[in-house]
Parts: C-alpha cells; structure tokens; sequence
C-alpha cells in the first residue's frame, strides 16, 4: 500500500497543499469562458507594486473597459481592500473585475478577457497582469513574516478544467509551470521538481 502524503509539503519558504502536486488540472475555457474573472465577490489579489504597474497601463487598456469599470476606477482607483484586509483588484457589480473584457480567443466566442493581457500581448506594456490571476486556482497567502502557503481554491467553475486535466494526466503544478516560476523563480521550481521526484521515489506519489 502507498504510504499517505504529508498533507502540507515545504519547499524552500514556500508550504504547499500537497493537492498542488497530486491534483490534474487544465483550464479548458471552451466551457467555461474564463469566468473566474467574473465569478466572486472580491477582485484578484495585488501587490503594491503590481498596482503601480496596473496604474501604469490605464491609459493602453481604457478603451477597451466597459463605462461601468471605467466609472469604478474613477472613484476608488484599481484597486481596494476587501473584508479581509488584502488588496484586490476593483469591481464591477459586486463581481467582475474591472479589466475584463469580452472577445474571441482561439476560435472561441464571448471568452471573458484581460485587457492588461491585452495590451501585454500586444507589445502596448510591459506588465502582463497580477500573479495571482496567473496562478490561480492556487491561492497565496503570506504565513507570518517568513512563509507562504499555497492552497488549490476548487469551485465549480473549474469542473471541465478538471476532466480536462485529468484526460492529459497534467498535474496542477505542471500547469501552472510558468507561474509559479514568474513568482518564485528557477530554482525554486528545480527544487519542487527535485522533491517531487523524491516523493515519487519513496513511494508517496
């Protein structure tokens, strides 16, 4: 019998769910049209510094906000700090983020969009968008003053996603390879990588 995986894996300063390394997972938005950007009640987490680089970029992506988004950012900037304490990106209605827009992407209509993607794509910024719009369905939270942990947020929009990631055998943290590199760097990847393979090793994946 496989023994049982630690529920919580350390790599480096970072404390991951181990449903990060065992969970299959790809984006399939042929179903769900990217409504992560819309579903919710809070808009993406930001830094600091990523609103100063959002701030930056208002005047590539205004036109292609709705007069809704546009009139919230007018009053209360990109971002706010929700009931929680963090900062978030602004929103429209309670739900949608004030940088969605709606379009075709790969052949597929009515996908819900980022303009700052957008206009990064474009060669218009140099910011692409939050790291944690990147990142999710992995959530970051800082623990005290030395540590991150990193949880896989589930919900129902993200169904096909997971049908679609369990047809490739594709973990979540191979998904979302690129991310986590932007946000915690190569070696820091190497080193998931490194003790995956000896979690393989020793029987627990």
């Amino acid at each position: 019998m496989m023994p049982a995986l630690p529920p919580i894996i350390q790599v480096g300063d970072v404390l991951l769910s181990s449903e990060i390394l065992t969970e299959e997972f790809c984006c399939d938005l042929s179903v769900c049209k990217g409504q992560c950007c819309v579903e919710g009640d809070a808009g993406a987490p930001v830094t600091m510094e990523e609103i100063a680089e959002i701030e930056d970029c208002l005047d590539a992506v205004w036109a292609d906000l709705s007069a809704s988004a546009q009139s919230v950012i007018d009053k209360q900037g990109v971002a706010y700090t929700d009931q929680e304490g963090d900062l978030v990106t602004s929103i429209v209605r309670g739900k949608d983020c004030v940088f969605t827009y709606y379009g075709e992407l790969g052949g597929i209509s009515d996908c819900c969009l980022c303009a700052l993607e957008k206009a990064y794509r474009a060669g218009k910024t140099r910011f692409c968008k939050p790291v944690s719009c990147a990142l999710y369905p992995i959530r970051a939270k800082k623990i005290g003053e030395n540590l991150i942990g990193l949880n896989y947020n589930r919900w129902d929009v993200c169904k096909a996603a997971i049908e679609k990631g369990k047809a490739l055998n594709l973990p979540l943290y191979q998904f979302l390879k690129d991310p986590l590199i932007r946000r915690f760097g190569e070696a820091w990847y190497q080193e998931l990588l490194d003790t995956v393979k000896e979690l393989k090793a020793q029987g627990y994946l």
